[in-house]
């Protein structure tokens, strides 16, 4: 497994973007895309030599990261890159992390299938594509 991305809970993804661009060199590689189960707005950022940055705006107040957007947001997951979602998300629950979403389409990553664990008091994200939903020209 390899770390693909960092997910960021934002309160707006426009000034998410714009201070990822302007204080870290970022590059905005995605056009917003809305996960509907969890209620969110992601866009995903770039730059050479570095992970991935996906920021996560809540889309409405039942939005699991509302309130964790209101007080300031951070960071939300890490998320790791697998040969095989299946395999490694039972090899993790065998090893007592916890499921907490998925195996289910993930609209950012063209709805291929992403999980959720819980585990080393992390939430980790586990994916097994490089697609990117709405890639920028």
């Amino acid at each position: 497994m390899i770390i693909d991305h960092i997910g960021i809970v934002v309160l707006s993804l426009e000034k998410g973007i714009e201070q990822w661009e302007k204080m870290f060199g970022y590059c905005q590689i995605t056009e917003p895309v809305v996960n509907s189960r969890q209620k969110v707005g992601v866009v995903f950022l770039q730059k050479a030599g570095s992970v991935d940055v996906k920021l996560i705006e809540p889309t409405d107040e039942t939005s699991p990261v509302h309130r964790f957007a209101l007080r300031g947001g951070g960071v939300h997951h890490i998320c790791f890159r697998c040969e095989d979602l299946t395999s490694v998300l039972a090899r993790l629950k065998y090893m007592n992390a916890r499921v907490i979403a998925g195996p289910e389409p993930g609209e950012a990553f063209e709805n291929e299938d992403i999980a959720f664990v819980y585990a080393g008091g992390l939430n980790i994200e586990l994916i097994d594509t490089v697609k990117r939903a709405r890639r920028k020209v």
